[in-house]
């Protein structure tokens, strides 16, 4: 797995592969945020993800998924904090988002 020392790193690179789709969770969906488009969390594959910690504060921390879609349509960025600041989703969503290392 490719290592990056900051979140824009990542993004970029990531997108300079073509994960260029923008996702955001919708309680029990992953949402394109300019098309709107959703996928359920058995449409969708995370193929990487990436943890960061803020430097001067632990809980300024985020994950970045690259998740691409089943049926081939749609590669993407998922960029969400966890801990205490992560969002609000649904248990089938929380078991696809979970990071086994």
């Amino acid at each position: 797995m490719t290592h990056y020392d900051t979140l824009v790193e990542a993004l970029n690179d990531l997108e300079a592969k073509g994960f260029t789709t923008d996702f955001k969770i919708a309680f029990d969906k992953l949402e394109c945020k300019t098309t709107g488009v959703c996928l359920n969390p058995n449409a969708f594959e995370i193929v990487a993800h990436y943890r960061f910690e803020g430097e001067n504060d632990p809980d300024d921390s985020s994950v970045v998924y690259a998740i691409t879609a089943k049926d081939g349509s749609m590669k993407g960025v998922l960029v969400n904090a966890y801990g205490v600041y992560g969002d609000t989703i649904s248990d089938d969503l929380i078991k696809k988002l979970a990071i086994n290392e």
